[in-house]
């Protein structure tokens, strides 16, 4: 059987595939690196990795459709790899883009918004580093939280307040995060946390704190040192840690 004269879109479906592939997963360490920008990589980069899976996915089904089984298996199987590694390329952006889409964009969360807990290492840490983003809690944020995230609650546990303290330094060294503040008199935590794939650095405050019956509450605070929306991350680590402490 005479190959299909079809049979390269296969192959070029793959090729730009990979490509798209490529730019997404270089977006995130190569940020890390040093080698571009966060608006390179987030705009950019994302931007055209969508952009080449959705040219992958094309071409890939028209390879299929013109090349029929004259494409030979090869060509076959190319095409099937394009169309899934492109549809993976787009989907990642879009997923990203509409978690973006359904939260506030803030990048700083706690689990009290009225007094929420203070930071003092890291006032020098983040300007040793010149981070883009400030630590003043305004108004405006706390409406914006009260908001897109209703559940964030501080919790309270059973235990006596330097016991949960000790506790939560532990889930606190347990969880990798790095600690820039253990106060134990005062029962506060700061610490820094860094995201896998980006490598953010996200500072947390933990506060524990008295109740009158001589249980505890425990209050976080987590603030993203770049970035206007941090996609949902911080209230994420906020559920997760409190979760466990929980437990």
């Amino acid at each position: 059987m005479q190959a299909s004269r079809w049979n390269w879109l296969s192959w070029l479906a793959l090729l730009v595939a990979l490509c798209a592939i490529g730019l997404l997963a270089l977006s995130g360490p190569g940020y890390r690196m040093g080698w571009f920008s966060l608006g390179t990589a987030l705009r950019q980069m994302l931007t055209w990795a969508a952009y080449s899976g959705i040219a992958a996915g094309v071409l890939a089904l028209l390879a299929l459709l013109l090349n029929g089984r004259r494409g030979g298996t090869g060509g076959r199987v190319a095409a099937l790899v394009a169309l899934v590694v492109g549809v993976a390329s787009v989907a990642v952006p879009v997923q990203w883009q509409r978690q973006a889409q359904q939260v506030p964009p803030i990048h700083d969360l706690t689990t009290d918004t009225v007094t929420p807990p203070l930071f003092v290492e890291a006032v020098t840490v983040r300007t040793e580093q010149q981070a883009v983003n400030g630590l003043d809690y305004t108004s405006e944020i706390a409406a914006q939280q009260r908001k897109g995230y209703p559940d964030l609650k501080p919790a309270f546990l059973a235990t006596s307040p330097d016991d949960t303290y000790q506790k939560a330094l532990a889930l606190v060294t347990a969880r990798g995060w790095t600690v820039m503040a253990a106060d134990a008199a005062g029962r506060r935590i700061e610490a820094t946390d860094t995201t896998y794939w980006f490598g953010f650095k996200d500072d947390i405050a933990v506060r524990v704190t008295a109740v009158p019956d001589g249980t505890s509450r425990v209050d976080l605070r987590s603030v993203s040192r770049v970035g206007r929306s941090d996609v949902g991350t911080n209230a994420r680590r906020i559920r997760a840690f409190l979760t466990d402490l929980a437990k």
